[in-house]
């Protein structure tokens, strides 16, 4: 069977998206490949397709159990035998998937690498027939990647002890300059068949809120969206246990996932998210690596991550769906000291010799003030993530809070020369936070110890607000009319361009918001959202009880079947069935993410469901 009919059968999907199609054609060629795509562009169907096409079996290596649950579930759902070997199988299970998988009745194994190099799983591989390798969250074998994990270089160790070498296939949704070479160094890849898909995730509104109640602002966006599934990040175990007793309190279906619980609460608690009894997860960022649940619909930051590949790889775990999802960030400038403790405390640095220490504490550090700057800038966000992973697109999106504002554009210039000045008159001594204290006129024990209560410009803008002249910071930070050390008390110094402003040479004007009320709140329309298909199209009145009853019936077999309900169909495919409304198996075999083999088990179900009352087919 080619891979066209593979396709549709299995997965039910007409054409092959981005990357997709280079990538399988490369591999069926036996040539490596390394594969940069975001957050649910479909890499699995990349080697997943190839392994059902190719004569033996493709070990996929993964480094969390539950993503090894979650695709060896979706496979079986789609009618494909595949299985997984990690820790979670007792001896009897895993002696008896090994047996299966002797007899060839798997043709993906799922595997976690700390497995790869025991005795009994070694002799397996020895006497087998790997014909593909294919790693997963690739960047995880790169100590420049957020997840480095030592595992991961025994796979090259592994491969080596194969009788034939597999063709190594390498997948990953972030990847720098740095780690791209490290993994095609360190997994000694070659020649290896490269793409990048793009970083721009189109479905994603992204937006940033500086509330003065979190919490109420958190509360506020559930109470806008019942019934939705979403992940609420919060930077400390102490904030989610508060958020999450808070919401439980209010009645929300809300649970928690952070490293101090038990594994046992841990897994617990993401079953219960991903088959939906708990649509909302209050978590650390210790929960998602991995977590393939499609319908997320949104992604609130409780606080400000410590840099921008953290952020998008967490945000990413929206809309993997392709429908519409919100990644909203509600940021906080304790937010920033927060997360300078965490870099100056990493236990991981302590590790490492005190050049290198340096080194990656400094890269933190800048990974930090651009991850701020994200937050105070009054650019397209869209735009400022893909330029801080190398791409250029517009500078209006119309679709994050910033391009959905109204802006003015305001001289600072006067503001700008205050804020340098105070910087040179303290001849350069002093951090953010005291030259705004300054300027403010605050009247702290801090700002009299160092007698900046005697600077010239001690409260020269007593009459702006604070976040007004955090953003005015900020921008002559991007700007370079002012810098910052890279050490631990980052200090502020003047730049090349700072005495042109001081003298009048150079005028400064930025982009201000009119208003602060942020624009999600009038963004958030139900069916605008559910209904919107890439063409544009919205839900009737109709068309959105018609999903609703899907959804209902879909809940009803997942709870059955004992699998989540995304599983059963995604719900890009239940808002392409209330598009077309099929009425026959022909017509339902149309609908994105319909095959066969799912028809067989649930269409007739959901035809019921389409057809009209009173009438008889």
């Amino acid at each position: 069977m080619d891979k066209y009919k593979l396709l549709k059968q299995y997965f039910g999907y007409d054409s092959f998206r981005d990357g997709q199609e280079f990538l399988i054609d490369n591999i069926l060629e036996g040539r490596d490949v390394l594969g940069i795509m975001p957050t649910g562009a479909g890499k699995s169907i990349c080697y997943q397709i190839p392994a059902l096409m190719m004569k033996g079996i493709t070990l996929v290596i993964s480094p969390l159990i539950s993503l090894m649950k979650d695709q060896v579930e979706g496979l079986n759902q789609a009618g494909i035998h595949a299985a997984y070997f990690n820790s979670s199988l007792t001896p009897g299970q895993y002696r008896k998937a090994l047996c299966y998988a002797r007899e060839g009745r798997y043709p993906i194994i799922y595997v976690a690498p700390e497995r790869l190099l025991t005795e009994e799983f070694l002799a397996f591989a020895l006497e087998s027939n790997i014909v593909m390798v294919a790693v997963d969250e690739a960047h995880c074998v790169s100590q420049w990647g957020q997840d480095f994990r030592p595992s991961y270089l025994k796979i090259v160790e592994f491969i080596d002890k194969l009788p034939i070498r597999p063709v190594i296939a390498a997948f990953t949704a972030t990847a720098t300059k740095e780690v791209k070479e490290d993994i095609i160094d360190l997994l000694l890849l070659r020649t290896p068949a490269l793409i990048t898909t793009g970083f721009d995730r189109k479905n994603l509104y992204f937006g940033v809120m500086a509330p003065k109640d979190r919490y109420g602002a958190v509360k506020n966006y559930l109470e806008c969206h019942p019934g939705d599934s979403g992940i609420i990040y919060c930077l400390t175990r102490k904030v989610v246990e508060e958020v999450c007793e808070k919401l439980l309190k209010e009645g929300f279906a809300a649970t928690r996932y952070h490293a101090g619980l038990t594994d046992e609460e841990r897994k617990r608690n993401q079953e219960d998210f991903i088959y939906d009894k708990s649509p909302v997860m209050v978590a650390t960022n210790a929960f998602g690596m991995g977590i393939d649940k499609s319908n997320v619909r949104f992604v609130l930051h409780y606080g400000m991550p410590k840099n921008l590949e953290s952020y998008y790889q967490e945000a990413g775990r929206g809309g993997r769906d392709g429908q519409p999802a919100e990644c909203i960030l509600l940021y906080n400038g304790q937010d920033v000291i927060t997360n300078q403790f965490f870099i100056e405390n990493n236990q991981d640095n302590k590790e490492l010799d005190p050049l290198t220490r340096e080194t990656v504490m400094e890269r933190d550090r800048e990974r930090l003030r651009m991850m701020t700057f994200y937050c105070s800038t009054n650019e397209c966000l869209r735009d400022y993530i893909l330029r801080y992973f190398g791409e250029y697109g517009e500078n209006y999106c119309g679709n994050c809070s910033n391009c959905l504002s109204q802006f003015e554009t305001v001289d600072v210039t006067k503001m700008a020369k205050a804020l340098i000045g105070c910087v040179k008159e303290c001849r350069q001594r002093y951090g953010v936070n005291v030259i705004i204290e300054t300027v403010h006129g605050a009247d702290t024990a801090k700002i009299r110890g160092y007698r900046m209560n005697q600077n010239f410009f001690y409260g020269s803008l007593k009459a702006v607000p604070v976040h007004k002249l955090r953003q005015i910071m900020n921008e002559l930070l991007m700007k370079g009319y002012l810098a910052l050390t890279k050490d631990e008390y980052a200090v502020l110094k003047l730049t090349e361009l700072s005495e042109a402003v001081l003298s009048g040479e150079t005028e400064i004007a930025m982009k201000m918001a009119k208003e602060q009320e942020h624009p999600a709140k009038v963004k958030t329309d139900r069916k605008v959202r559910k209904g919107q298909m890439p063409s544009g199209m919205e839900f009737s009145e109709k068309e959105e009880s018609l999903f609703e009853r899907l959804r209902t019936l879909r809940m009803e077999i997942a709870r059955k079947e004992k699998v989540p309900p995304y599983l059963v169909f995604s719900d890009k495919t239940l808002t392409h069935m209330c598009i077309l409304k099929p009425g026959t198996k022909e017509e339902m075999l149309r609908v994105s993410g319909v095959g066969e083999y799912k028809f067989e088990k649930y269409g007739k179900q959901f035809l019921e469901i389409m057809r009209p009352k009173g009438e008889d087919r």
